[in-house]
């Protein structure tokens, strides 16, 4: 069986001091692979140290990480790719064992979940912000991964040609998990350390505004995958606040005849409309969120088939080997 073509994609902003031990350090775990910066319009030497360590470079102007993703998952055609920040964080001595596990277990994505040992490697509101949002996620969409804020994993070639990439900032993590989840997609998690920046170089991800990006996006995408569910929700709210104001006007009617209340009468009536008006609208929504699936179901497929043993479609491997139906 002929070796697949490797690409590694490092999106990088203002990473000069590290970039150079990055492409280094994939170069010497996947010597064969094509390793690629993504250069989002850093300030400072990004692109002329990426040049040097043997890279090649890219520019995307518009800044944000998914914008990045965008535009590489377009740009680079491959049989397998391997994605990490370009700040160091990332074990880059993984990727084979990550590479091996897309192959073998022919699968779509492997995520590797971080672990730390130093305190300043992952900040006390990032790691309670992952563990919310994971919880969110696994609440809205059913067991999900364990770290969906990863920024080190390997897909294979359909995965990348069928992932929308809607996304423009560091909410394009949790849109590739979801997209995997979507369609049921074998995925798998292996932990790998996850090491401190270097001095001097600052995280990119504010906590507060790109939580609360990452939620405004998530509330986006249960709109756009499960409509019913969300808008039927939103109906069955209003129905039960008409039900709660409009029943003693109701039964005041049947008393007296009278309806001494008109405001909270019309309020009640209205509740009821925007209910049914909510209900009617997730239904066709629904109708939409299914064809949407389907095409890129379609895209999926029309990539073409993955090489390796088969594994059952929807199954998550387990970093000991183990399938679990999971995602």
């Amino acid at each position: 069986m002929p070796s697949p073509h490797i690409a590694v994609i490092l999106p990088c902003y203002n990473e000069a001091d590290a970039i150079r031990g990055v492409v280094e350090a994939f170069r010497r775990a996947l010597p064969d692979a094509a390793i690629y910066v993504f250069d989002n319009a850093s300030t400072d030497a990004t692109a002329a140290e990426a040049i040097a360590a043997g890279a090649i470079v890219r520019p995307v102007y518009q800044r944000g990480k998914g914008n990045v993703v965008r535009q590489a998952f377009a740009r680079v055609e491959a049989d397998v790719y391997v994605i990490a920040d370009g700040d160091g964080t990332y074990d880059a001595a993984r990727a084979p064992e990550m590479v091996r596990a897309l192959i073998e277990g022919d699968l779509d994505m492997v995520v590797c979940t971080r672990e730390h040992d130093a305190a300043d490697a992952y900040r006390r509101g990032h790691v309670a912000g992952n563990r919310v949002f994971n919880t969110i996620v696994r609440v809205l969409f059913g067991r999900v991964f364990v770290d969906i804020f990863s920024g080190y994993r390997v897909f294979s070639r359909p995965f990348v040609k069928s992932f929308p990439a809607l996304a423009t900032g560091f909410e394009t993590e949790t849109e590739m998990s979801l997209h995997a989840i979507q369609l049921g997609l074998p995925c798998a998690e292996i932990p790998t350390r996850y090491a401190p920046r270097m001095e001097g170089s600052a995280s990119k991800l504010k906590t507060y505004r790109d939580g609360l990006r990452i939620l405004w996006f998530i509330i986006r995408l249960v709109k756009h995958t499960r409509p019913l569910a969300m808008f039927a929700t939103l109906g069955a709210i209003a129905a039960l606040l008409a039900a709660v104001i409009g029943l003693p006007v109701v039964l005041t009617y049947l008393e007296t005849g009278l309806v001494p209340r008109l405001p909270t009468a019309v309020a009640a009536a209205s509740l009821v409309i925007i209910g049914a008006v909510s209900m009617a609208t997730g239904v066709i929504l629904d109708g939409v969120s299914y064809a949407q699936k389907e095409s890129k179901r379609l895209a999926y497929i029309a990539v073409g088939h993955r090489t390796g043993p088969s594994v059952e479609e929807g199954a998550v491997i387990a970093p000991d080997g183990q399938a679990s139906l999971d995602c």
